[in-house]
């Protein structure tokens, strides 16, 4: 620290503000000239470590589209499961009776034998007590084709002459020269039934027989 003089001669301290303020300027300018010499310092270098504004926005609706994309796979998802499980509700509801109807169209059988096996001049013929029998009988059947179906199941009664479908219909046997077309229904053995759209059990059926083909005129059939 050196001191100067003031007009009398009297040497004179320096200002220790002054002193402070000076030394804060030549520590910045040394600073600076470090940062110079560095290559730091610059606005340019500084904008260059920050990131580009573009490329993050770019990210976020990259990001953005990914989600978006994944929640509507969620949703789509849920909703298939919601209407498969709505679906296996229903069917569990409307098949639930399938096992014990196909039981039951085995009584049905019996109970239509039972019927059939009185000819028509025979139940004429018949005492008052047979007959009342047989009036049961057939009360029972229609009660429980009426049951079947409040419960979904349907009767399969192909007429002769129909078609044959192998979706509703199982071939018992073949008849021969009968006056159908081959493949068409000559004869019913049993009824089928359904329930809903399912098959319970197929109609059992006596199908026509296809001719056989004469050999045309002017063939040697002979070996």
């Amino acid at each position: 620290m050196s001191d100067q003089n003031n007009e009398n001669g009297t040497p004179q301290a320096t200002d220790p503000k002054s002193l402070k303020e000076a030394a804060d300027a030549i520590l910045a300018a040394d600073k600076a000239a470090n940062k110079s010499n560095a290559g730091e310092g610059t606005d340019e270098d500084d904008l260059a470590g920050e990131p580009d504004p573009f490329a993050v926005l770019s990210a976020l609706q990259k990001e953005n589209a990914e989600l978006k994309d994944k929640l509507l796979r969620a949703v789509a998802e849920a909703e298939n499961t919601r209407r498969r499980a709505e679906r296996d509700k229903q069917d569990a509801a409307r098949y639930a009776a399938a096992g014990f109807g196909r039981d039951m169209v085995q009584v049905s059988d019996n109970l239509r034998r039972a019927i059939a096996a009185l000819k028509p001049e025979d139940r004429e013929a018949a005492p008052e007590t047979v007959q009342s029998l047989i009036d049961g009988v057939e009360a029972t059947e229609r009660q429980l084709l009426a049951t079947f179906e409040r419960h979904g199941i349907k009767e399969i009664t192909p007429a002769p002459g129909d078609r044959f479908d192998a979706h509703l219909h199982e071939a018992m046997f073949e008849v021969p020269n009968s006056d159908q077309p081959a493949g068409a229904i000559v004869h019913v053995v049993e009824a089928g039934y359904m329930i809903g759209d399912r098959l319970l059990r197929a109609a059992r059926v006596g199908v026509a027989k296809a001719d056989d083909v004469a050999p045309q005129a002017g063939v040697d059939i002979k070996a």
